[in-house]
């Protein structure tokens, strides 16, 4: 998505209207409406300092809109959240299991499963990082994804979640249901 794409998303989220947060953000009510239709619809790019209060407005983490280091953990993970929202069940996460009778036995990196309708017709490729934050917060995102599939949170709490992460990660002080 787009930072435009974006912003919509969130504002739509948050039940606000273009004006609203145009206001919110310190633009006159005249054409506050106007800008942030521009913003959405990327005829215009808004500078980083507009990014960080249109975050503020929308009570998101900026990682949202911006990454400071290309690459990092945190814009990985963004880069998978908004993939998800883009595209629900396109990522699907499984937790693997050692075999502890199996350690160092072979280069073989094949994972088996076991066939079934919920895989698709062709097997999928797997992916895991060696890179103990990613794995950190993957595993996170698995039980997130799994409570939701549970339905122990709602759809609107998960995305809470996704919105504000990192600060609503198991390993910053927990907010009840994620929110600031």
């Amino acid at each position: 998505m787009t930072v435009g794409e974006k912003i919509k998303f969130i504002r739509n989220f948050r039940g606000m209207t273009q004006k609203e947060l145009g206001v919110g953000i310190g633009f006159d009510e005249k054409g506050a409406d106007n800008r942030i239709a521009q913003y959405e619809t990327n005829y215009r790019v808004p500078k980083k300092d507009t990014l960080l209060q249109i975050a503020k407005v929308l009570d998101v983490n900026l990682l949202n809109f911006i990454s400071e280091v290309s690459g990092s953990a945190e814009d990985i993970m963004q880069t998978f959240f908004w993939l998800d929202e883009d595209n629900p069940g396109a990522i699907n996460l499984f937790q693997l299991v050692r075999n502890p009778g199996e350690c160092y036995a072979s280069d073989d990196t094949s994972v088996r499963y076991n066939d079934s309708d919920d895989w698709p017709a062709h097997p999928p490729v797997g992916l895991w990082f060696k890179y103990g934050v990613v794995d950190d917060f993957m595993r996170e995102w698995l039980v997130r994804k799994n409570e939701l599939k549970a339905g122990e949170i709602t759809r609107e709490e998960y995305l809470e979640w996704k919105l504000n992460w990192p600060s609503t990660c198991d390993t910053s002080i927990r907010i009840k249901k994620w929110k600031r």
